[in-house]
């Protein structure tokens, strides 16, 4: 036992040290240097022309650098699909960190080379990793994990998100890489957790899934599984593996447009479709912009505010090990509905305290304390949760397009809701988490009426009791019709 909690622990932090955790380190070390970027705009465009920059292209330019990162991201989850097809998940995630080299070395010469155009290029390479590896990652751990485990495994990219997050704003203090001369090599520090991850991933098994459903390689498979597991037996992990390769058989990998077309796939792409969009529309990453706005209305000084921001980051990061630790004893669908209805009554009180912070001096603090409740009850439920689905609700055929999937809508989003919030902030006042707790409630009756419980299940038995809910009227759900080998790595 502990050789395997060894290897699997080393694969989940090898794994999540370039994943997920360059996507939360990526979005918070941007804030830091804001003025100082725009300055550097200015400077090197008064340097090229002899005259200023127009402060409204300073922050076209600035909101350019920021945009470019969930931009990317998208491009990134479009590519993660015929990455995890073509060269596995492990090789996958070792590739993508060219990006990351490439961006490293862009944000460390730019203001040498007196160029802000490196700095937009550099966001765009790093949010194209970011989207490559927050869609392999919980791939490759779920394909990797015990089934007694996989959710608790899987969750570990939530956790390593909020890592990352929690560290962005460590690293962007002006006491450590924060100040106006560090900023270059602030943004060029993700260069840290890539070269990490390459100096450990290759030690590591690739997926047994992958390898043997996709490679048709048994002998790979058990070499992985054996150093994945340790000295347990292995026959009724291996018996599995190989009815799910049966089922697949003659089969070739998804495309994502034909996932919507396919009856035998519609419980699963209406439950990616509406969580996965619930996640990024329900106000969280938009209540981390609004965070220091209330500090500010709290009475905190300006030069604490910083510090204020990273309890924000330290409440996410621990809700989801909190998560971590119980989403195997609660299930999936319990976490989701109380993440979502906790969300809602936390916003809920926030709009009160907001609407009445003129009445009550208080209420500045309520209202402080309501952002804190509701990132910790967004990291209890959705942050995590929401990245197994894929995993656990498609086959081995369809995963890496459901991934695609879920990550563009993901990406979109997400650029979409810093695109309108400051209208929304703006028009709605101090209702301006209104819409946002409409996705919530509709997130939480989702979860608890229609998203099937996947906890302790094995991929086959999740594959029988979803085709029982896409066609109620037959009893049989795939079946196990040989061991041929499969080699379906066509996208």
């Amino acid at each position: 036992m502990e050789a395997q909690g060894r290897v699997l622990l080393l694969t989940i932090c090898a794994a999540g040290i370039g994943g997920t955790f360059q996507f939360g380190y990526n979005l918070s070390i941007i804030n830091a240097p804001t003025l100082y970027v725009q300055e550097f705009t200015n400077e090197t465009w008064r340097t090229r022309t002899g005259q200023p920059m127009p402060d409204h292209l300073v922050l076209l330019v600035w909101s350019l650098i920021v945009s470019l990162y969930p931009l990317g991201g998208l491009l990134g989850a479009l590519l993660a699909g015929p990455l995890a097809v073509t060269l596995g998940r492990k090789k996958s995630l070792l590739v993508n960190n060219v990006f990351v080299l490439a961006a490293a070395a862009l944000f460390g010469f730019s203001r040498r080379a007196g160029s802000f155009e490196m700095i937009m290029l550099g966001r765009l390479l790093v949010g194209i990793s970011a989207g490559v590896g927050m869609n392999i990652q919980p791939m490759y751990l779920g394909e990797s994990a015990p089934k007694e485990l996989r959710g608790a495994v899987a969750m570990t990219s939530a956790i390593f998100t909020a890592l990352g997050l929690v560290m962005g704003q460590v690293v962007g203090l002006r006491e450590l890489l924060g100040g106006p001369q560090a900023w270059p090599l602030l943004l060029a520090s993700c260069l840290v957790p890539g070269v990490l991850q390459l100096a450990s991933l290759p030690l590591l098994p690739e997926s047994p899934r992958y390898l043997l459903i996709d490679c048709g390689d048994p002998a790979a498979c058990r070499a992985a599984l054996q150093r994945l597991r340790g000295p347990a037996d292995l026959a009724g992990e291996l018996a599995e593996l190989e009815q799910e390769r049966a089922v697949c058989r003659g089969g070739r990998a998804r495309r994502p447009w034909e996932l919507f077309r396919e009856r035998a796939l519609r419980r699963q792409v209406a439950s990616l479709v509406v969580l996965g969009g619930a996640m990024e529309l329900c106000g969280n990453d938009a209540i981390y912009a609004y965070a220091s706005a209330v500090f500010s209305q709290a009475g905190i000084p300006q030069d604490k505010i910083q510090y204020a921001a990273i309890g924000t980051g330290g409440c996410e990061l621990l809700a989801t090990l909190l998560s971590c630790l119980v989403i195997e004893r609660a299930g999936r669908r319990v976490l989701l509905t109380g993440g979502y209805g906790l969300m809602t009554c936390w916003g809920s009180v926030f709009t009160v305290a907001l609407c009445l912070q003129g009445s009550f001096s208080w209420m500045a603090y309520l209202a402080m304390a309501c952002i804190f409740a509701f990132i910790l009850s967004f990291g209890i439920g959705p942050a995590g949760v929401t990245g197994i689905l894929a995993t656990e609700l498609f086959d081995q055929m369809a995963r890496p397009a459901a991934y695609m999937v879920c990550g563009a809508l993901m990406w979109t989003m997400l650029f979409l809701v810093g695109l309108v919030f400051p209208f929304i902030m703006e028009g709605l006042s101090h209702f301006i988490y209104v819409p946002f707790l409409c996705v919530c409630v509709c997130a939480a009756v989702y979860s608890g009426i229609f998203l099937p419980e996947t906890r302790g299940k094995s991929f086959m038995e999740i594959s029988e009791e979803l085709h029982r809910l896409n066609f109620p009227g037959r009893s049989r759900g795939p079946v196990w019709a040989g061991p041929e080998v499969v080699r379906s790595t066509e996208l």
